[in-house]
């Protein structure tokens, strides 16, 4: 006995495909992203910014906070879950407010961001094309048509559902 795990109404198109392999992607930089600020705070390197002990507080805060955000989110996109979509964007809102509304503190950078953004929009566009496939099949689905012709025009009839 064969359990299937993927249902025949999810759409296979190339928008869904585009989507996983979105969230995959992402999913993986911001699980490395969150290794990354792991060893910021462990201080496995020499630097101001990359031991705990001698960040400034501002860094003391959002660094903690981002080595959970980030690899929870990449896991949750990785596994293609609803939950990650919304932790990848509150890790775009921390570094948002952090890099373009703090930028004395932080430092300012705009294309960190500005990737966050981009792949955000992607996503919701992705999204979006899926929804309306579906949309169309299923308009399709309750509506069948069929084609009559007759000698020189085309004419569209419903099919009786009996």
């Amino acid at each position: 006995m064969t359990i299937e795990i993927h249902g025949n109404d999810r759409d296979e198109g190339l928008a869904r495909v585009l989507t996983v392999w979105l969230c995959r992607v992402v999913g993986l930089a911001l699980f490395a992203i969150g290794l990354v600020y792991w060893v910021r705070l462990i201080g496995l390197v020499d630097g101001p910014l990359w031991r705990f002990d001698l960040m400034p507080i501002s860094w003391r805060i959002a660094c903690p906070i981002l080595a959970v955000l980030c690899p929870v989110a990449g896991i949750g996109l990785w596994m293609l879950a609803s939950w990650g979509v919304v932790m990848w964007v509150l890790v775009a809102f921390v570094e948002g407010v952090m890099h373009l509304g703090l930028p004395l503190l932080f430092g300012f950078e705009p294309i960190r961001v500005g990737i966050h953004v981009f792949g955000l929009a992607c996503l919701a566009t992705l999204r979006l094309v899926a929804f309306l496939e579906q949309r169309r099949r299923r308009q399709q689905q309750a509506s069948p048509r069929r084609e009559v012709t007759d000698g020189k025009r085309s004419v569209e009839t419903k099919a009786q559902t009996r």
